[in-house]
């Protein structure tokens, strides 16, 4: 799957929209597993791992009581899926997180919102905010202008 180029970047800026098919690509590349990152309550990160699959256009991870806790206090999660060799992506896929009660436990049912291929290596946009070598695949929500009834 071609996703980004070095011309590409000459071109574009580093934030380039891509269909919800080419995370699911990502996704099947890597295999169905990844790290679930979420928040305490006291703002400690918790990371697990867990298998990820689609249901529809959600992601879902079947998780244990204190990772689905966590989701319930700070829905904001992301998901890892590590690099694969020494020159590879890792993919990492934010996204908002709804808990729900399964009779075997707990399942995040999470709607992706951000996701970027990423390795630690020189910017190849200088004018680029990414310090590293970045590859957005969903793009980033605009930001809210602050003081509307926040």
């Amino acid at each position: 799957m071609r996703l980004w180029s070095s011309h590409d970047a000459a071109a574009k800026a580093m934030s380039i929209p891509v269909p919800l098919d080419g995370l699911r690509a990502a996704i099947a590349e890597r295999g169905h597993a990844a790290y679930l990152l979420t928040v305490t309550p006291d703002a400690r990160p918790h990371a697990v791992h867990t298998p990820v699959r689609w249901e529809g256009d959600l992601l879902t991870a079947d998780v244990g009581k204190r990772t689905a806790a966590n989701a319930v206090h700070q829905p904001a999660v992301s998901l890892l899926f590590p690099v694969r060799a020494a020159d590879d992506y890792s993919l990492i896929v934010d996204g908002t997180a709804v808990v729900d009660e399964q009779p075997e436990g707990h399942r995040l049912r999470i709607t992706p919102s951000k996701a970027i291929l990423h390795r630690p290596a020189a910017t190849p946009n200088p004018a680029s905010a990414c310090g590293a070598d970045c590859v957005p695949i969903l793009p980033t929500a605009a930001p809210r202008p602050a003081g509307r009834g926040e």
